[in-house]
């Protein structure tokens, strides 16, 4: 008997292995591979970016994974890996992601580089069908997912996968704390500094300048000053 499709937004999920129009060319050639069930809904293109795709779909934003191509470089060589965390999260690129790879740097591939090497429609980049020598690492928490949003292999769709499918794909490792929290809030201003305290001689006006004001005195000092001593 076949699994119940899942209930998830207002889409119609339908079985993806029946349906291989809807998947990239890698995606359906994969499918075969994994080790449970796996569905596929129809979309809007222009609404396969996770944020408009959650609000005109009603698919919760914890539901959905994303899918980042990694360039990592060692001595002059870069390798190619994807990082998958959940959507209410970011892939600690250069953090864990690099050093689990044993690289010197990682960054995002650059998007040609990415839909080249993978296949693979951007927007669409799914772990399911990619390059078997690229590591697939996989947040804890999309593996502990019951079902995961992800990529299709094209903009005009989306597959709905178990997490623990996911976590046993071939080149699949999983790490905890792969996904860091997305910051929410902009870092609090600086405390405002206190005006330092003025002695009560101190003035705006500098040594050498002369008062807006001139007192009595001082008008009576430039009056009767000496000729040889000059203007000021």
């Amino acid at each position: 008997m076949a699994p119940t499709p899942p209930v998830l937004g207002s889409l119609t999920w339908l079985p993806a292995a029946e349906h291989p129009e809807l998947l990239g060319a890698p995606v359906a050639a994969a499918l075969s591979q994994l080790a449970g069930p796996a569905w596929v809904a129809g979309i809007d293109d222009e609404l396969a970016d996770t944020a408009a795709f959650t609000e005109a779909y009603g698919v919760p934003l914890e539901a959905s994974a994303n899918c980042v191509v990694v360039a990592a470089r060692r001595a002059g060589q870069t390798t190619l890996a994807a990082c998958l965390v959940l959507a209410t999260t970011r892939a600690d690129v250069n953090g864990l992601a690099r050093r689990h790879l044993g690289a010197r740097k990682a960054s995002f591939a650059p998007q040609d580089v990415a839909v080249a090497e993978s296949g693979m429609a951007y927007g669409g980049i799914t772990p399911v069908g990619l390059p078997t020598s690229w590591p697939v690492l996989v947040d804890a928490a999309v593996a502990a997912a019951d079902l995961v949003v992800i990529g299709s292999g094209t903009r005009g769709s989306k597959l709905a996968v178990p997490g623990a499918v996911l976590a046993a794909l071939p080149s699949a490792e999983v790490l905890d704390g792969l996904g860091q929290p997305l910051a929410d809030e902009a870092p609090p201003a600086p405390a405002p500094q206190a005006a330092p305290r003025r002695a009560r001689d101190d003035s705006d006006v500098g040594w050498g300048e002369r008062p807006a004001e001139l007192s009595d005195s001082d008008r009576r000092y430039l009056e009767d000053r000496p000729p040889h001593w000059g203007s000021d």
